[in-house]
């Protein structure tokens, strides 16, 4: 029954958000603000987490790699792949719904709190489109660009650590980046990191917009919003894998 309450209550949430804004311009400025805060303030954490994943990529492949009947450059071609079709939209995704998500869930459990959303309601302002609506439609733009950063950040990251460690030449990675590509493979990153980003947005705004008591329930709030978040993430990514793939 919790479960079934929970889910309506979000459900009316969404619905609320769709209302028509009163002043576009300032639905606009808070836009640009979540673009800045979820895509330049998480871009540093998604660029060390994908170089350094596509490195350690490489050099794990390889190891497992001994066969001599295996050419090199397979070894950039299943880097290429895991980082396309797992790496970057999945784990960078979980990560996201740490540090996103976290933020999400303070910064509304502590308006909720402090009365700050009953004041703007009181002023007739619809508080779901007003503070909802710009972080969902924000994460949805930023963060399957963040993904795609993070998958040519790894497959770079692959590659220096291939060429660095003496694993196979820059020709062998090159050619192997190339071979078998199949285009789908990107289409269906997309996919995952559009899916990802309403989970990690929509998730932690409701259990912070929803909040009750004080800060530590805002922090438990916060906590169940990443746990939640992370939960939906993998089960998403099975669901999509066994029906797109």
């Amino acid at each position: 029954m919790k479960f079934i309450t929970e889910f309506g209550r979000y459900l009316l949430m969404l619905k609320g958000m769709i209302s028509q804004p009163e002043n576009r311009h300032v639905y606009w400025k808070e836009f640009m603000h979540q673009c800045n805060d979820i895509g330049i303030g998480s871009l540093p954490i998604v660029a060390i987490i994908s170089f350094f994943m596509g490195a350690v990529s490489t050099l794990q492949t390889a190891y497992q790699l001994v066969s001599p009947l295996i050419p090199k450059s397979t070894i950039a071609q299943i880097v290429r792949d895991t980082v396309l079709l797992e790496f970057s939209p999945t784990l960078v995704c979980i990560v996201l719904a740490g540090v996103i998500g976290s933020r999400i869930a303070s910064e509304l459990g502590n308006m909720r709190v402090s009365e700050q959303i009953d004041a703007l309601e009181i002023m007739g302002i619809n508080t779901k489109t007003y503070l909802v609506a710009p972080k969902i439609v924000a994460a949805l733009i930023v963060i399957p660009l963040l993904i795609v950063v993070s998958a040519g950040l790894g497959i770079w990251g692959g590659w220096i650590a291939g060429k660095a460690s003496g694993i196979l030449s820059s020709n062998d990675f090159q050619r192997g980046l190339l071979g078998s590509f199949q285009p789908f493979n990107v289409y269906f990153m997309l996919i995952k990191a559009y899916v990802f980003a309403f989970i990690i947005s929509s998730v932690p705004a409701f259990y912070g917009y929803y909040v009750e008591g004080g800060a530590l329930e805002i922090g438990r709030a916060s906590t169940k919003s990443v746990v939640v978040s992370c939960i939906l993430i993998l089960f998403s990514d099975y669901v999509l894998a066994a029906i797109l793939l």
